[in-house]
Order: structure tokens, then C-alpha cells, then sequence
């Protein structure tokens, strides 16, 4: 039997790979010839690195860059052994960078994030992966297009010197891209986007992520108004018109800076290791694929890595079986989106300490659980 074990990490636990092969030492216990192909996933977010190089092969790369308050950080991405560089942008401007009090949307920015651009087409990556969850900013990307050499000029015709961030954006009356093009000539940028929220207005970057980065509502009012200028300039200065762009909002609008600045298109995440991964090139003569995250419920079939595998097996007649860390009570809704099976890593209760402490074990156990099940099916539909 052919089986591909595609599952995502387990955040703060356990990497896709190491979940990989919890499952198939639990296959084995069953099915000891069964060919199992490990492909670690992700869906853009967190792990997506590591997933990538696990499955591809490649290296970390550690670069000191100007965090989200402007203080020096450690960011890492990773180059693959097929030249793609693989940026997560939390990295060097994400949330966990700023502690509760340093939380302020109208002063972080993604200015580190552009050097690691810089950094990876230094060392010859031709193709840049961009994962932009889990952001501290709000500055439409102008922070990061500042490292790219993108000049924004103020009312006097002078650049502006200042890294770019939420609560400077009105300044900004002229933007100059000429060195910018020459640097990212040939160089093909995706963007990992898993949400449709537009730049502005009460669905927009600064209404719904701007709190939980420390924003009030008289900031969070500042901060969308700047955005609604900043998509104002863009479209008088580089004739694009990003106001109405799904996704646009992503990263307190850094989705929309990497359209604008830096001619980037924005793809499902998962999409994006599926192809990378070359999954679906796996899929012949295979038998069954096994998927999982940390938390499995409704919210799963959208987006979600088990979703999208689920999407690339359907496309061949493959069932698909999700393991998940944790299962709420609507998980069944995942059922209409592809999704045939469903198995928890805990067989009884647990706390969370004792789930992440022994989680290869459960999740050896819960891959036993399945694949016997999965006999036990085969074994009816001779009858």
C-alpha cells in the first residue's frame, strides 16, 4: 500500500516532518511494507520554512535586520537546494518582536522584512516565497519597499528618511521605483495570503488586525485613513489601483505593498508548498494520504493545509484521512469539503501539557487507529 503523509506542523510542538513520521511509525506497526512518502506541509504560516526545507532540502539563513521598533533582530529564512527563498515576514517584523507595552501600529514597520528580500536575491534566489502572517505593522509595506530602494517623497520633493510605518504613510505625497525595478528584474516574488480582507475600511488591515497590535480606536481610524492615501498615491504615482485587492490587507497592508512595490502576486499558501513540494506528482498509484494540524475544526476546510491536500487527492480519486492534535465539536462540517476521514491524536482526556509531552506516541497511536480502521473498511467492501 502506497500512503503519502502530507500533515502540517503542530505549532509550538512538533515540526510537519516530525509529525510525518510519528504517523508512520504507527502505520507500521500494521502495515510494515507499506510505502509511506513523507511530504511536510504548511500553509504559509508559521513552519513553513522548516517544512520546505525538510521536504526539499536547503539551508537556513541568518540575517540581522532592523526589527518592527526599529531595534536590531535575528530573522531567519530559508534558501532551498532549487534556489527559492522562503520568507516568513513575522520573522523580522512580526508580533512576538514587540512586547505588550511596544505594541504601536502607527510607529512598527516592515523595514526588516524588505532586507531580507534584499538578502536572498543577494545570494541568487530568482524566486521568492513570502509568508506575511502574524505581523506587529501597519504601514502598507512601505517600510519593506524602503529597503528595496522604493523613494517616497514628501510635499517639498524630498525622500523621506524615516522607516516607513502606520503613522507616517500621509507624508508620503510622490513614490520613486526606478532603482527598485532594476534590483527586482527577473525576480518572480508569490505571496503566501490565506485571507481576503481589503486594504481599507471596517473589513481592512487597521479595523480588524490594528487592535490586536496595540491599536485604539482613534488610532485605528488614523491608521486606515493613512492606508486610504497611501492607495491614493499608489494609484496616481505607479497607476495601480490596490484599494479593492483581495488580500490587499494582509499584514497591516504588507499584502498590498508587495503588489504595488514590488509587482508580487498573492496565492493560497497551502497552494503554494503544494507546488513547491511537487505533491501532486506523488499522487500516482497511491493508495491513501494522511493529513493533520494541531486543531481540527470547521474552520479547517478553508484554507487550512488538510483542506488543501484533500483538494490535490480528490483531484486523483485518493481518500483522505485528517489526524488532528485537538478535534472540536464542528469539525464535522470538514466532511463536505473533501475530507473522508477523521481521527484525534488523544484517545482520552488529557491536559494540554501531557497531550504535547507524549504527542509522537499519541500520534503513532492514532495513525495505528486509522490504518486498522482503513482495513477494516477494505474488508467490508469485499463482501
Amino acid at each position: 500500500m502506497k500512503i503519502i503523509l502530507a500533515p502540517d506542523s503542530f505549532k509550538g510542538n512538533l515540526t510537519s516532518l516530525e509529525v510525518a513520521i510519528a504517523f508512520e511509525k504507527g502505520i507500521k506497526r500494521v502495515l510494515p511494507r507499506a510505502n509511506c512518502i513523507k511530504i511536510p506541509m504548511a500553509d504559509g504560516g508559521e513552519g513553513t520554512v522548516q517544512s520546505l526545507i525538510d521536504g526539499i532540502g536547503g539551508e537556513i539563513i541568518r540575517k540581522r535586520v532592523i526589527g518592527p521598533i526599529g531595534q536590531k533582530v535575528f530573522a531567519r529564512y530559508g534558501l532551498l537546494s532549487n534556489g527559492t527563498a522562503v520568507i516568513e515576514m513575522a520573522e523580522a517584523s512580526g508580533l512576538p518582536l514587540v512586547t505588550t507595552r511596544q505594541k504601536n501600529p502607527t510607529k512598527t514597520t516592515t523595514f526588516g522584512t524588505g532586507e531580507l528580500i534584499i538578502d536572498a536575491i543577494n545570494k541568487g534566489a530568482k524566486k521568492i516565497i513570502i509568508g506575511i502572517g502574524g505581523s506587529a505593522t501597519n504601514d502598507g509595506g512601505v517600510g519593506m519597499a524602503q529597503a528595496l530602494g522604493v523613494r517616497f517623497l514628501d510635499s517639498k520633493d524630498k525622500e523621506i528618511k524615516q522607516h516607513g510605518s502606520g503613522g507616517m504613510l500621509k507624508k508620503i505625497v510622490k513614490i520613486d521605483t526606478r532603482e527598485t525595478n532594476k534590483v527586482l528584474k527577473n525576480i518572480n516574488i508569490i505571496v503566501a495570503c490565506d485571507v481576503d480582507n481589503p486594504l481599507c475600511g471596517r473589513l481592512g488591515a487597521s479595523y480588524i488586525f490594528g487592535p490586536q497590535k496595540g491599536a485604539t480606536p482613534a488610532m485605528v481610524r488614523v491608521l486606515d485613513d493613512n492606508l486610504k492615501h497611501l492607495a491614493k498615491i499608489i494609484k496616481q504615482s505607479l497607476k495601480k489601483d490596490i484599494s479593492k485587492l483581495k488580500g490587499a490587507g494582509a499584514a497591516g497592508g504588507l499584502g498590498a505593498g508587495l503588489v504595488a512595490f514590488a509587482k508580487a502576486k498573492m496565492k493560497s499558501g497551502v497552494d503554494i508548498v503544494i507546488d513547491a513540494t511537487n505533491l501532486e506528482r506523488h499522487m500516482k498509484n497511491t493508495n491513501l494520504v494522511i493529513t493533520g494540524e494541531g486543531r481540527v475544526d470547521s474552520q479547517t476546510a478553508y484554507g487550512k493545509t488538510p483542506s488543501g491536500v484533500a483538494k490535490s487527492a480528490r483531484k486523483h480519486g485518493i481518500p483522505t484521512l485528517v489526524i488532528g492534535g485537538g478535534i472540536t465539536d464542528d469539525a464535522k462540517d470538514i466532511f463536505s469539503h473533501g475530507i473522508d476521514a477523521l481521527e484525534s491524536a488523544c484517545a482520552r482526556d488529557m491536559s494540554l501539557e501531557d497531550a504535547i509531552k507524549h504527542s509522537r506516541e499519541h500520534l503513532a497511536n492514532a495513525a495505528e487507529r486509522a490504518i486498522r480502521l482503513v482495513l477494516v473498511g477494505k474488508k467490508i467492501t469485499k463482501k
